[in-house]
């Protein structure tokens, strides 16, 4: 095998073509993931092409030489703070990639964009790259009306092989009702297990990850590589707290991410320590019935609600606590939990399958998903942290574990992959050393 041609003055030039289904509106860690790696493209010297819905939020790429975004005419999920392309658009859109000559397709997501991606990748010769963010059967369970659309989604893919166009109808979203909810996630995996059978390379964050996407795609050729987080910067304390012991939440706030069980553990804990505080820090009024279990918490003065916070402000917040609490099973890596172990904090979590930056006693409590056993992992951890060794060995710990996987690293990382991925001929080789 020969290695990849290279200009005399150094590494060739790459132009990467970034699809994304989810680019805004609101803040999420997927979109910041993509935006990381546009920003390492772009200080490498090389061209981005972002492909996303038509949809406001945090861009802070634009206008960047070298840089071209293409937004698609999009609809709202009903229920959701999402927005989804409607199939409009598609052909053009494949005209003007066409034009723009990218050496690699790196599809993020399975919805309409991430269909596009893979369908522009087949027409057109170019190699493809997906990377699997996020934990689709697991969030149909508390989306229901993301089943009825990927349903929709796996429809178009079908049209989309076979060179035919699709509309808007097809990706029509409605109800679904309970008892159609298995045959809905059923088509959702057949149409993940094309998609990543579709591509030259799958990346995923974690090995949790990598495990279920082989599950699924058995003929996948699949890689970890971890998104990459530095420490965020510190500063004051931005809200008072008590002189008790302060368990910290922080992070994207919705119904799969585990927030009443962490209440009603942080109320079991409070029965044996009633100087305990518990800080929730996002958006926690988005959903009615989680506004209403922290609500009710808040009421009592031992739960304090900052509300969504820019990211370059969380670090004072990860500064002020004491534990780090994660009640989520969802995740495909948690960003949030590499930076709470930057921050030098124990964490409990109830993922086992989410170890990159824990080990259970030394630097934090591995509970099963249920309020008893959150609440003992909790007070296990409070406890320790009474003894200054502990305490220094589990902060010294977490930061060690977290530094493995930094910005810099990753950024190297994927330019290596993309060079790799661009030219095919080493791929084979790569793939069997990272499995």
């Amino acid at each position: 095998m020969t290695d990849a041609p290279r200009d005399a003055a150094g590494p060739r030039h790459l132009t990467v073509a970034q699809f994304t289904d989810n680019y805004g509106p609101g803040s999420n860690g997927l979109m910041y993931a993509v935006q990381q790696l546009e920003g390492n493209l772009l200080d490498a010297g090389h061209s981005v092409i972002v492909v996303a819905p038509r949809a406001k939020g945090p861009n802070p790429h634009a206008g960047r030489d070298g840089r071209t975004e293409i937004r698609l005419p999009s609809v709202r999920v009903p229920n959701m703070p999402t927005r989804v392309a409607n199939g409009r658009h598609f052909e053009r859109t494949m005209a003007r990639i066409a034009e723009l000559a990218p050496d690699v397709i790196h599809v993020h997501g399975f919805g309409t964009v991430g269909v596009l991606g893979v369908w522009v990748a087949k027409r057109l010769g170019i190699p493809l790259l997906m990377t699997w963010h996020t934990d689709f059967d697991a969030y149909a369970d508390h989306y229901a009306a993301v089943l009825p659309l990927l349903t929709g989604v796996l429809k178009a893919f079908g049209k989309l092989t076979h060179g035919e166009v699709f509309s808007s109808a097809d990706l029509q979203v409605a109800a679904i009702r309970y008892e159609d909810r298995g045959r809905s996630t059923a088509s959702l995996l057949g149409l993940c297990q094309k998609m990543l059978e579709s591509s030259d390379l799958v990346t995923t964050p974690s090995p949790k990850t990598a495990d279920r996407c082989r599950e699924i795609a058995p003929g996948a050729h699949v890689m970890v590589v971890p998104n990459g987080v530095d420490p965020l910067p510190s500063g004051p304390p931005p809200v008072e707290r008590g002189p008790g012991p302060l368990v910290l939440y922080a992070g994207r706030i919705a119904p799969e991410k585990g927030i009443p069980l962490l209440v009603e553990a942080f109320e079991l804990v409070r029965v044996q320590r009633p100087d305990t505080q518990l800080m929730v820090v996002g958006d926690w009024q988005r959903y009615p019935r989680i506004r209403r279990v922290l609500a009710a918490s808040a009421a009592t003065g031992n739960v304090i609600l900052p509300g969504e916070q820019p990211r370059e402000k969380l670090g004072a917040f990860y500064q002020m606590a004491d534990v780090f609490a994660f009640p989520s099973q969802t995740d495909t890596q948690a960003l949030v939990l590499h930076e709470a172990a930057l921050a030098g904090l124990p964490i409990v979590s109830v993922d086992p399958a989410l170890r990159l930056v824990l080990e259970p006693g030394t630097n934090g409590e591995l509970a099963r998903p249920t309020a008893p056993s959150m609440a003992a992992g909790l007070l296990r951890v409070i406890s320790r942290l009474e003894d200054p060794q502990w305490r220094n060995n589990a902060a010294e710990t977490s930061r060690r574990l977290a530094s493995q996987w930094s910005i810099a690293s990753q950024a190297d990382a994927m330019l290596a992959l993309y060079a790799e991925v661009a030219d095919s001929r080493r791929l084979e080789g790569l793939i069997g050393a990272g499995r």
